[in-house]
């Protein structure tokens, strides 16, 4: 059952062509239809969170319900993000965390060496940064009995150089076993009090997945902004010099619309296989990628984190982009890296917009 929800949630994506154009709903399920996302929605006249809120809700419970199972660009983000967003946007739907709970159940007694295959060694460890983000933000603060069980479920699938296992064909989540190791350094920094009471076991997979980060190259700028945001929340990963280094290398990145182009942080080649770098190279816009609402929303975000000030010009050049570019639907545009027919990524392209606007004191 596993190895099949396993191939079903990637074959839905992948049986999409490079080259198809989307008109199809980009979510449905029985009672939910999101419209298809397309680069020449309308631009909202003003900024409306419930138009983003709806949008969000809508995409990751049609998700759950239609395709069963746990995707990294839709209710992965969202069990990442909607509870740090609760003060905004209310609780986050408590269905989603039923689902997400019952799925670390059933990866708990799921044969180990089939867990280590293809994504899903990333899939749990964003169920794990999911459950330990709803403890920090929408639960008591204290550490549940359901993220202890997902963390110690993540550990036990860390490969042997202390990364996480993960595909090179769905960038730029699935793109990596580093953007899996900084998604595993972020369920362990989250989650309340667990780095302080750590067995002799688990102390083992968490000095290797430091050494991991500190010592293994990011393939990509891209991973090294996700190595930023890992070593924000997880205190002395990173030296305060080399957080500077890579604040300064994303501040470089910013374009001169006061947003970011994902397109910008890595070489057509270095996002991964699957004929993804002919594609690329043939999009119009490939000399001069527009910003976009994933890379411009996920940059400010961390850039905060990181103790960059909300009045700092780059900041407020970055906000203002944001203002100005939500699409009627609520959503902000992303084109996908993988195919022109979904586009996906404009689901977190929509969820790290609106934590940007929060970090900075922008939603109330």
């Amino acid at each position: 059952m596993h190895a099949l929800r396993f191939f079903v949630c990637l074959i839905t994506v992948a049986a999409t062509p490079l080259f198809a154009f989307a008109a199809e709903p980009q979510y449905k399920s029985e009672g939910i239809e999101v419209v298809a996302a397309a680069a020449d929605e309308a631009v909202r006249s003003d900024f409306s969170l419930d138009a983003a809120k709806d949008y969000l809700e809508k995409g990751s419970v049609a998700w759950t319900k239609s395709k069963k199972c746990v995707a990294c660009h839709t209710n992965g983000t969202y069990f990442q993000m909607a509870p740090a967003l609760a003060d905004v946007m209310g609780q986050p739907l408590a269905e989603q965390r039923e689902f997400l709970v019952k799925e670390v159940a059933k990866y708990s007694k799921a044969n180990i060496d089939t867990l280590k295959t293809g994504i899903r060694p990333t899939q749990v460890a964003y169920m794990a940064h999911g459950l330990a983000t709803w403890d920090k933000y929408s639960g008591d603060g204290k550490l549940s009995e359901e993220t202890k069980q997902a963390l110690n479920l993540m550990l036990s699938l860390q490969s042997d150089d202390g990364s996480w296992g993960n595909l090179d064909c769905w960038p730029p989540f699935e793109s990596s076993s580093y953007q899996g190791a900084t998604v595993a350094a972020l369920a362990l920094s989250t989650a309340p009090g667990f780095l302080d009471n750590l067995t002799e076991e688990q102390a083992k997979h968490v000095d290797l997945l430091k050494k991991y980060l500190r010592t293994q190259d990011a393939p990509h700028d891209y991973g090294r902004i996700l190595l930023l945001w890992a070593a924000n929340e997880w205190d002395g990963l990173l030296t305060e010099a080399q957080k500077l280094e890579l604040v300064s290398m994303a501040t470089g990145h910013q374009q001169d619309d006061g947003g970011w182009a994902m397109r910008t942080f890595a070489t057509p080649e270095t996002w991964g296989g699957g004929g993804r770098a002919a594609k690329l190279k043939t999009e119009e816009e490939f000399k001069s990628p527009p910003s976009d609402g994933h890379q411009t929303g996920l940059v400010i975000m961390v850039l905060r984190d990181a103790g960059v000030p909300a009045d700092d010009d780059i900041i407020k050049r970055g906000i203002k982009w944001i203002k100005s570019n939500q699409r009627e639907s609520g959503r902000w545009w992303t084109r996908s890296l993988n195919t022109d027919g979904p586009h996906f990524i404009t689901y977190s392209g929509t969820f790290y917009p609106l934590m940007a606007l929060h970090k900075c004191g922008e939603l109330k």
